[in-house]
């Protein structure tokens, strides 16, 4: 939500946008352009949206409490100091104010916006620690606080229940409170470049949770229950110890040319009988299972399978989820057309 454009650096046609974006103005300079505006009260009733992001300033010029109609203020990039409680009057939808220099003692002591704020943006600060003054913003849906300095998500995290978008990327952050998976309206959660070691197994319970970023943390295992995430479109694993791991192995562990065989004969339905074959590629060749997913031409082996901790997806592919996901543990006992257990599969996995 950076970009709000006018055909005028004041305000765009119908009054309700007032831009001041890229010229470098200091807080006097901005609060004089406001007495100006300020002059008719018509205009100040009009404005909903006020753009002052690149500029100069060191803290908000006071006079910019009068545009009480303001909904969007977009306030990034200026090297801000301090953030006055200067809302108390407006219904503020967004609150964006990343890149600057703020701190946790930067906030006013309370939002008194917080019964109308949807969107808050933070990230690229310098807060060391959650700041508390957001558990008021009952309403707030998007949060982002990345690239800052901060060191634990607190366990109250689950106060702001309605939030959609988490994003902490960036942080100082090494574990997860299991409260997390109190965020029942999660779609996305994004904890990127921290140094998280392990999530807890509750975030099986963000059941509308689309995509999950972890790459650059210092992950070892993922929670089994992850697979639970049915909405799961996308998860981010690149440089963790996890994946430098499996990749290793996948270098240093080939699959055997047994294993390689009876692949290819059963990917291609070649009809083998005793004495085509040696007996233990045969014997072998009993255990190969097809993937349960019915546009999958794939297959896997038990004895393949069920002793790695990574995904083997029916020997095309391996993905470091877990080992149940195209494993014999998929089929349930008797089904005799292999139809999928669960319907759902994961979309994107980005290991690098």
């Amino acid at each position: 939500m950076d970009n709000y454009t006018s055909d005028s650096s004041d305000s765009d046609s119908n009054g309700k946008v007032l831009d001041f974006a890229y010229l470098l103005l200091d807080t006097n300079k901005v609060e004089e352009n406001l007495d100006e505006l300020g002059k008719d009260s018509g205009k100040i009733e009009d404005v909903e949206i006020i753009i002052l992001h690149h500029n100069q300033l060191s803290t908000l010029p006071r006079n910019i409490a009068k545009f009480s109609n303001v909904q969007v203020l977009d306030i990034s990039n200026n090297g801000l100091r301090e953030l006055p409680d200067v809302f108390e009057s407006w219904q503020l939808t967004t609150l964006i104010a990343k890149n600057n220099c703020l701190k946790n003692e930067s906030l006013p002591k309370a939002f008194t916006v917080s019964s109308t704020l949807r969107e808050l943006n933070l990230s690229g600060n310098l807060f060391e620690q959650f700041p508390e003054q957001l558990y008021d913003l009952n309403s707030l849906k998007y949060l982002y606080l990345g690239g800052n300095r901060i060191k634990t998500i607190p366990k109250n995290i689950w106060k702001l229940n309605c939030l959609q978008i988490l994003s902490m990327g960036g942080n100082q952050l090494a574990e997860v409170p299991s409260t997390l998976g109190r965020l029942k309206q999660l779609h996305a959660l994004v904890l990127c470049d921290n140094i998280i070691e392990s999530l807890p197994s509750n975030i099986a319970n963000l059941h509308n949770l689309k995509s999950l970023l972890l790459h650059k943390n210092k992950l070892r295992t993922l929670p089994p229950e992850i697979v639970a995430l049915k909405n799961l479109t996308e998860l981010s694993l690149r440089d963790n110890p996890l994946i430098v791991r499996f990749v290793s192995n996948i270098r240093h562990n080939t699959a055997s040319l047994k294993e390689l065989s009876a692949r290819v004969i059963k990917l291609h339905h070649i009809e083998v009988e005793t004495g085509d074959v040696p007996a233990t590629l045969l014997n072998y060749l009993s255990s190969a299972h097809h993937c349960v997913n019915p546009n999958c031409r794939g297959v896997f082996f038990n004895n393949r399978v069920e002793h790695v901790k990574f995904v083997d997806f029916c020997g095309k592919y391996r993905i470091p989820l877990l080992q149940y996901l195209c494993s014999a543990k998929c089929v349930t006992e008797g089904e005799e057309d292999l139809r999928p257990a669960r319907p759902y599969m994961m979309k994107k996995v980005l290991l690098g």
